[in-house]
């Protein structure tokens, strides 16, 4: 095996070990449990993950048969979480033992397929670099914190606290300021020979310019949006859009969804505590889209595009891109919450090495960031992944808005430059933050 595939496989099984230790927080009557409803239950994830592998490596590039067809098909793709579109209640789900032999029969098929697939390196741009992999690897990635959206809601007769979990950090925050950033260019989006993996949505590198801003120097903490919602935000209807007070109003939101209200107090529910909202109160906030940009808009402000976010974290007074806020490094503990490495968030602002070159602090880590821009396709796009086609196109559609940066749950091999995230604008389970920016 060569060192390309040695280092496919190495990831391949790292990305499984912790799949599986994430489902393994469930207890055994919590397969079928659907804590989101617009999400599918558990079960559906236990065989989604080796379904999506198999028909990107096995079926999608060495075009081989099935063992098990039917389950392709059952597993093969998830929900995005906009409406009621989900596999009704009724489907006879098969049972957990079946599903999990045919997970081990995925993962042993594809444990031998990289010399084959390696061997179409210059006749596949799939196989090229080991890419297929990688969008695999990438896809369970991504899932794991999807899982954990999920299981932050389970009731906690379903699920059982680790005792391998990090102690919380509630102290350190950094001081609150507001920072002026020049206008100059931003590049966005990479070259595609320039990565050994991205996204098609990461392509093609664009070039432009923008205007000056000021920008929060940290995201938007849980004791600052409290004083939005004793203010009365929750009923200013001049801080929401038309469709967002809509919706705040058919679905009884008056709080975020991550908060709990207990008598006069409020507590905060992480993915196994519910402490009170004083302890974590420098903790950022984690809001939907809609609630966060009524917020900014309370404030006079406005939440950052896609390119002033670029420009406050990879600009620099000298004009050119850092590949990282902190600059050249690979991602570090020391640059910020991510990569697991705690398991809720920090104070905002507690990891100062990761700030970028202007001060502005934690723009990757410890919670995604809403920008206000509509996530839509760079010019030049194609979706060149003929096995996943639809990954970002079926997205495409004015209803999504683009997230950046990480969150305490993202993979440090998801934390470069290029990469994009999205959501609806009233998706309120997500690990997001936000902070906002001022124009003019």
């Amino acid at each position: 095996m060569n060192q390309l595939s040695a280092n496919l496989r190495d990831r391949l099984e790292a990305a499984w070990e912790r799949s599986d230790r994430i489902l393994g927080l469930l207890k055994a009557e919590a397969w079928l449990q659907r804590p989101i409803a617009l999400r599918q239950p558990f079960l559906f994830y236990l065989g989604h993950l080796p379904a999506f592998a198999w028909n990107q490596v096995w079926r999608g590039v060495l075009g081989r048969p099935s063992f098990n067809p039917e389950y392709d098909r059952l597993f093969e793709r998830g929900i995005d979480p906009v409406g009621d579109d989900y596999r009704p209640t009724s489907v006879a789900w098969p049972a957990e033992r079946d599903v999990l032999a045919y997970r081990d029969r995925v993962r042993e098929a594809l444990r031998g397929s990289f010399d084959d697939v390696l061997a179409l390196q210059g006749t596949d741009q799939l196989a090229d670099r080991g890419r297929i992999y990688h969008l695999a690897i990438e896809h369970e990635l991504m899932h794991h914190e999807t899982l954990l959206y999920m299981v932050r809601q389970l009731s906690d007769e379903y699920k059982q606290r680790p005792g391998w979990l990090p102690p919380l950090v509630t102290k350190g925050a950094a001081r609150r300021a507001t920072i002026a950033i020049p206008g100059g260019p931003v590049r966005l989006g990479a070259s595609f020979d320039a990565l050994q993996f991205g996204w098609d949505n990461e392509f093609p590198e664009q070039q432009l310019d923008v205007a000056p801003f000021t920008m929060d120097a940290t995201p938007v903490t849980n004791a600052e949006y409290l004083e939005f919602l004793e203010a009365g935000g929750y009923e200013r209807r001049a801080a929401w859009g038309p469709e967002d007070w809509a919706w705040k109003e058919r679905a009884g939101v008056r709080h975020p969804e991550h908060w709990v209200r207990h008598g006069k107090d409020w507590l905060y529910r992480t993915v196994f505590d519910v402490l009170p909202l004083e302890q974590v109160r420098d903790w950022p906030v984690y809001v939907s889209w809609a609630e966060a940009r009524a917020y900014a808009c309370w404030k006079g402000l406005d939440l950052p595009t896609e390119a002033e976010f670029h420009r406050a974290a990879y600009g620099t007074p000298a004009g050119t891109s850092r590949p990282h806020p902190w600059g050249e490094a690979a991602p570090g503990a020391e640059h910020g919450s991510f990569d697991f490495r705690h398991w809720a968030p920090t104070p905002a602002g507690s990891h100062p090495a990761g700030a970028s070159a202007w001060g502005v602090h934690e723009l990757v880590g410890n919670g995604w960031e809403w920008t206000s821009s509509v996530f839509e396709p760079y010019p030049g796009f194609t979706a060149y992944a003929r096995t996943y086609p639809g990954y970002s196109a079926d997205f495409f559609d004015g209803k999504h808005y683009a997230m950046l940066g990480a969150s305490w749950a993202t993979d440090a091999a998801l934390v470069r430059r290029s990469f994009r995230n999205w959501f609806q604008p009233h998706y309120p389970y997500v690990f997001a933050k936000f902070r906002c920016v001022g124009r003019g």
